[in-house]
């Protein structure tokens, strides 16, 4: 099985513009989650913009990079048109990565693709255990709500997808990161956004609303997004002691 790591990314995010080329460590956030996913080695790895400077970075440090259209919606559909204009040929599995998660964990990244390949699933995501219930009141941490526990060893189904919720079983913090098939991701792109999806904005709740299994891998950790300069600074201090 060929897999394809695409990891979407553009400098207009509403809460932290120019994020991508924030740099921790002197590399920017963008070649940092490219480096992520090239050590994790499960295929070839491409960045997917809309902006050149974006583009520019990751190729000057070493990494493969496609410039979008601009009007896209989402991010899936914007890795479906890289994954259209790259010329890589026989793919079977295409990675969705958070491009603003320089810190995700290579093991999380390689149980999804094996979990996917091991179980022929067609779209999985991950999550990883609430530590603190007041996160489930947190309508930023996003929860999905499996149908059975989440352990090492399973692939369950999700249930649903909410950003608070009152349930105490079976209920984990998602972490965005997607792998589908790539029959599956054809049907997801061609399908109109759905009034749950827009209500919540969970992309994930297209897919579930017209009957698309995902499956859910436990991730070892939950990773820092860099969705605030609050995050940013926290994840650059915490980084850069590690270094």
């Amino acid at each position: 099985m060929k897999t394809l790591v695409i990891i979407p990314s553009r400098m207009s995010a509403t809460r932290l513009p120019g994020k991508p080329l924030f740099k921790i460590n002197g590399l920017s956030i963008i070649s940092h989650v490219s480096k992520q996913a090239e050590q994790a080695n499960i295929g070839d790895v491409i960045v997917a913009t809309e902006d050149q400077e974006i583009v520019d970075d990751v190729k000057r440090n070493g990494f493969n990079a496609i410039l979008t259209s601009n009007q896209h919606k989402t991010g899936t559909d914007r890795i479906y048109e890289a994954l259209k204009k790259s010329n890589i040929r026989d793919v079977d599995l295409v990675m969705n990565l958070q491009g603003d998660e320089p810190a995700i964990d290579i093991d999380d990244i390689k149980s999804l693709n094996d979990k996917m390949i091991k179980n022929h699933s067609n779209l999985g995501t991950l999550a990883a255990k609430i530590k603190d219930n007041n996160n489930l009141k947190n309508e930023n941490i996003v929860k999905v709500i499996t149908e059975k526990s989440l352990e090492e060893d399973h692939f369950p189904k999700a249930v649903s997808f909410s950003r608070k919720s009152e349930q105490i079983d079976n209920i984990y913090h998602h972490i965005g990161i997607y792998c589908y098939s790539k029959d599956s991701l054809e049907k997801f792109v061609q399908l109109d956004q759905s009034k749950n999806e827009i209500e919540n904005q969970l992309e994930q709740l297209r897919a579930l609303d017209n009957n698309m299994d995902i499956n859910v891998s436990l991730a070892k950790s939950s990773p820092i997004g860099v969705d605030t300069e609050e995050d940013y600074l926290a994840l650059k201090k915490l980084m850069e002691y590690k270094n």
